[in-house]
């Protein structure tokens, strides 16, 4: 986790950091053997997902008392309300943004079984 906070903080403050916090279960019933792998080609695969405005980070969600998704702003947390008016400010609209984050996360996912089989 502090590799990740790291990592967070070099993002430029003009980005919004979006650390997706994934199940392992959405992997299959092995998902907690290939989760963490999972995440970081995922991210890779992310890197110019609105690049303009967010960068994401992909961690293993083992912990379900910990919120799946948290939003930051140069290492300060926001909540959703103050992530939603950040976007607005670049005219453009977070649940667009997270709607096209999950289809290209399913679609991560789906190629992710099909080649471990």
């Amino acid at each position: 986790m502090e590799e990740l906070i790291n990592s967070a903080r070099e993002i430029s403050t003009k980005k919004l950091v979006i650390l997706f916090r994934l199940e392992p279960g959405c992997l299959g019933p092995d998902g907690v053997n290939h989760i963490d792998t999972f995440c970081h080609v995922a991210e890779q695969a992310l890197v110019n997902l609105n690049s303009d405005v967010c960068h994401w980070f992909l961690a293993p969600r083992f912990d379900k008392n910990l919120i799946e998704i948290q939003y930051s702003l140069a290492g300060k947390v926001l909540s959703r309300d103050k992530a939603v008016k950040f976007i607005e400010s670049f005219s453009q609209n977070l649940d667009e943004i997270e709607e096209r984050f999950e289809d290209k996360l399913t679609q991560l996912i789906n190629q992710y079984i099909a080649r471990k089989r």
